[in-house]
């Protein structure tokens, strides 16, 4: 029998989708398999995702703003309508189109993209049990950042910065004042202002634009390219500092424990104390909001709080890289997938 030639199609078993590295993924990498993988999307190009995403929360929130309002027997075509009064008298409808907005316009568009590059989706997005002692670790690391965060607010309040943007960012602040001092419960709050926002923001800049930006350009640029984003997503120039230093710590959590829930459970908790702060508020005369943020933070709770930060820092990564090479080794004696036989 004569040999094939070399022009010969030969048909062996499909070759495996590529993986992506992860070094917490028990099964050695996350299967590339999806369809925006099979065509090879720049990474770096879908890690712009938030600003579609802005878009598309935008329109949502407003749509349902006026879907809701006009349920409740606003008229819009009786003249001009102050948004003041508005918040005052229908900010339980304008809260829920804004959570709309973030379910609809943020974590929804994250999920569909993950699950278009590949078949373990949630593994893609970091969505794996977190380690307790990394969780408390974080949470004393967040608590320890605070004075500082607020010290950078304060430089933050220092740069020139136009008429508009500050008065912009006044009228932003006076809105948030009204929703938390108006007659809405505790616990709407906190669901709608705090539990909301940390899953959907998370979702989208930590599991979803964090990992392309990570691909595309490395791990120390990503984790700086997703805390940027997030300090501008906000449209809170006075504060964009801040911001974006929490956004970094965030998504530094992301990546050393990961496990998306770290930085979820900590965005939850910074949104929930400004939910606390502001029905604390409510109860005192004179006091507002924008007073508390703009409270001088001592020098020396900033010095204590950097230094106690960079302790629990040092202590989270070597608890981190203990559970990473345990899991390497743990990853290298298992059995192959065809031998299911334990040792």
């Amino acid at each position: 029998m004569a040999a094939p030639s070399p022009d010969t199609p030969t048909h062996g078993p499909p070759s495996p989708p590529p993986t992506l590295p992860d070094a917490w993924d028990a099964g050695g990498g996350i299967p590339l398999d999806g369809l925006l993988e099979r065509h090879q999307v720049s990474p770096l190009l879908l890690a712009l995702l938030p600003v579609v995403a802005f878009v598309i929360f935008f329109v949502i929130s407003n749509l349902a703003s006026v879907g809701l309002l006009l349920w409740e027997g606003i008229d819009f075509a009786g003249g001009a309508l102050e948004f003041e009064a508005l918040i005052q008298e229908h900010a339980r409808s304008l809260i829920l189109a804004n959570t709309a907005g973030q379910v609809l316009g943020l974590a929804l568009p994250a999920l569909l993209m993950a699950w278009l590059h590949s078949s373990r989706w949630g593994a893609f997005l970091r969505f794996r049990a977190p380690d307790a002692r990394l969780l408390a670790l974080a949470i004393l690391a967040w608590m320890a950042l605070l004075p500082v965060v607020s010290w950078v607010g304060e430089l933050n309040q220092l740069l020139p910065l136009p008429e508009a943007v500050e008065v912009w960012d006044a009228q932003q602040m006076a809105l948030v004042e009204q929703v938390l001092l108006g007659d809405l419960t505790i616990a709407f709050s906190l669901a709608m202002l705090a539990v909301t926002p940390a899953l959907c923001e998370e979702i989208l800049f930590r599991g979803y634009a964090q990992r392309q930006a990570e691909r595309g350009m490395g791990v120390a640029a990503g984790i700086l390219f997703s805390g940027v984003v997030f300090g501008f997503f906000h449209l809170r120039l006075t504060q964009v500092l801040p911001l974006t230093l929490l956004g970094i710590f965030l998504a530094y959590l992301a990546w050393r424990t990961g496990s998306l829930w770290i930085p979820i459970v900590i965005h939850f908790l910074n949104n929930g104390y400004a939910v606390v702060l502001g029905f604390w508020a409510r109860g005192q005369e004179a006091v507002s909001l924008t007073a508390i943020e703009q409270v001088p933070i001592p020098w020396y709770l900033v010095v204590a709080g950097a230094v106690f930060f960079g302790i629990v820092t040092v202590a989270m990564e070597h608890r981190a890289r203990r559970l990473v090479t345990t899991a390497a080794v743990t990853s290298e004696n298992a059995p192959p997938a065809d031998n299911p036989k334990r040792p």
